[in-house]
């Protein structure tokens, strides 16, 4: 027994210093990790943010607008290995012909010394609806459709702009919404990140200022009511826009390969989307969007979907914005407001006032003050599950 004994302490104790080394080792590997995202932040200028042309084009016919996750940076996120330029102004002009190529930037650095943006995911979204809204009015082409390639919380901060310039009461920001094509999705975390865990982890043995944007981080775990709120109305949206004849092109993209010592940052799971097209990329979370030749299998698949949807553009095969007429005056074969009213139409009001809204049997009147009204068929709406 007492041999017994013996032998079962020397076993427990090799496998506590085995745990032991392993969890120092990992430790270890996480600082090496966070004092290389500490330099690379801290290298990077403080004002690349907001949009910048990476390709012009006189006679485009659509806008591709470049969106990067956490930690990235509008050029250096896009730019392959060894490369100097991003490859969107390489490589992407003589795939994607008569387009506008640009990259959005702002601060998504979980950790930066000495201190990190505190603008929530709400504020960047607004950001690039304003910043986009402001360009575009500028070049003189608000009436061009343009699509989205986001990277990781990049997708999220896409999709919440799209979800405020929905029913914006202003026009211009209206217009972003009602010109949008489609949405690449990057390794979106569609349902949380555990890179979110990571960042949290203490790096006050790197003897440098931690400072981090919790508000971002919070968004990237996997229990967030708020990604969860922005996922069940960016799914009504698109329910809704599709029984109204409209649709905007959607196509996930998730990695393929674990990154170094970290795993998969993203899974297949979080990155899609059920109902729309997934598609692999051969790389880790950080490479995935790094193309340095323009023969590799993930740069062309991308540019498959890209030609895919700028093809429906140049045929006109799908409605691509809904009508912003304004209406003055009513149509001769349109009824005035009031007695009378057909049950199939319903008036939108987006300006400031008060509202009323009969959900019984007949008419249904929405009306929020003076402005565009807009007639629709009125349809019976569901609120997708939760997952």
């Amino acid at each position: 027994m007492r041999l017994v004994d013996t032998i079962s302490k020397r076993f427990k104790s090799k496998m506590e210093n085995q745990v032991r080394d392993g969890l120092q080792q990992r430790q270890i590997h996480v600082e090496e990790d966070t004092q290389s995202q500490v330099r690379t932040a801290a290298s990077t200028p403080w004002n690349e943010d907001g949009i910048k042309l990476l390709h012009g084009c006189p006679e485009a016919q659509v806008d591709v607008i470049f969106v990067h996750g956490l930690s990235g940076n509008r050029d250096s996120t896009w730019t392959g290995c060894g490369r100097q330029t991003p490859w969107p102004t390489t490589l992407l002009p003589s795939k994607i012909k008569r387009a506008r190529i640009l990259t959005y930037g702002y601060d998504a650095y979980s950790i930066r010394s000495p201190m990190a943006s505190k603008n929530r995911l709400t504020d960047h979204a607004a950001n690039l609806l304003t910043d986009i809204a402001a360009e575009r009015q500028q070049s003189g082409i608000s009436h061009r459709p343009f699509i989205f390639v986001a990277h990781s919380l990049g997708g999220l901060v896409c999709k919440e702009a799209i979800l405020l310039s929905r029913n914006n009461p202003e026009l211009h920001l209206r217009e972003v919404f009602e010109y949008t094509k489609g949405i690449a999705f990057m390794s979106t975390p569609h349902r949380g990140s555990w890179i979110a865990d990571w960042a949290k982890i203490p790096v006050s043995v790197l003897g440098l200022m931690k400072s981090t944007n919790t508000s971002l981080l919070a968004i990237l775990s996997t229990d967030d009511q708020f990604l969860e709120s922005v996922q069940l109305r960016f799914w009504a949206m698109i329910r809704e826009l599709r029984e109204s004849g409209r649709h905007i092109e959607v196509t996930c993209f998730f990695e393929e390969l674990p990154m170094p010592r970290f795993g998969k940052i993203v899974s297949k799971e979080s990155a899609t989307l059920e109902g729309y097209t997934s598609i692999s990329i051969h790389a880790d979370h950080r490479n995935m969007v790094k193309f340095s030749s323009e023969d590799e299998t993930g740069f062309k698949r991308l540019v498959g979907e890209l030609s895919r949807w700028k093809s429906q553009i140049e045929t006109g095969s799908e409605t691509e914005v809904i009508s912003r007429t304004s209406k003055d005056e009513p149509d001769e074969d349109e009824q005035p407001m009031g007695e009378g009213l057909s049950t199939q139409h319903a008036f939108h009001n987006y300006a400031t006032g008060s509202i009323n809204v009969h959900t019984g049997a007949g008419s249904q009147h929405n009306n929020n003050g003076p402005g565009n009204q807009f007639n629709g068929p009125i349809h019976e709406f569901h609120m997708p599950s939760p997952r």
